[in-house]
């Protein structure tokens, strides 16, 4: 019987590290399935799915621990739970664009939270505004929302947090990928 794993992988930014990763998944006869991966302030930081034999699941994580003494790599692995795809559930995109300051993230997380909306992808990213310099801050992410939420009432409260915050926040259909080429 499989076994799936998410690990969590952190690491100096250099050459090798994913190499590394899939030799030690493969040598236990693991499969790589999705990951997110990214370099961030000089770290390379990613997650990754894999599947395996059940039989292999101890030594791989020992494995993937003795990574750390032997490339630098810290490695967290989790077992993944069995889920259900719920039909009472919406997916919806959403991006956040305006000028970067402290609390963005936590005051739109706590208005889904308020709705019991799962944020399913978040991609955050602060850059330079054309013209002035000033720190823009973008974000965007998927949604998992509740048949029972009045997206009215979100919509509002998305305008309320914009408004104080100064930023534009939108909700809208998930793009179809194929539209995106």
């Amino acid at each position: 019987m499989n076994h799936v794993l998410v690990l969590s992988i952190l690491s100096d930014d250099k050459p090798g590290v994913v190499e590394a990763l899939a030799q030690t998944i493969a040598d236990y006869q693991g499969n790589w399935l999705e990951s997110r991966m990214s370099h961030l302030a000089g770290k390379f930081a990613g997650i990754l799915q894999i599947n395996l034999p059940e039989a292999q699941m101890a030594p791989l994580q020992q494995a993937l621990a003795n990574l750390k003494t032997s490339h630098g790599i810290d490695v967290v692995a989790s077992s993944a739970m069995e889920t259900e795809a719920k039909s009472d559930i919406t997916t919806l995109q959403f991006s956040l664009m305006g000028n970067d300051r402290p609390g963005i993230i936590r005051e739109l997380s706590q208005a889904f939270a308020s709705h019991h909306i799962n944020l399913d992808e978040l991609q955050t990213n602060c850059s330079s505004m054309p013209w002035s310099g000033d720190p823009m801050f973008t974000a965007h992410g998927l949604l998992h929302i509740p048949s029972k939420v009045d997206l009215d009432d979100l919509t509002d409260q998305l305008d309320e947090i914009g408004d104080e915050l100064g930023v534009d926040i939108e909700l809208g259909e998930v793009e179809d990928a194929a539209e995106e080429k």
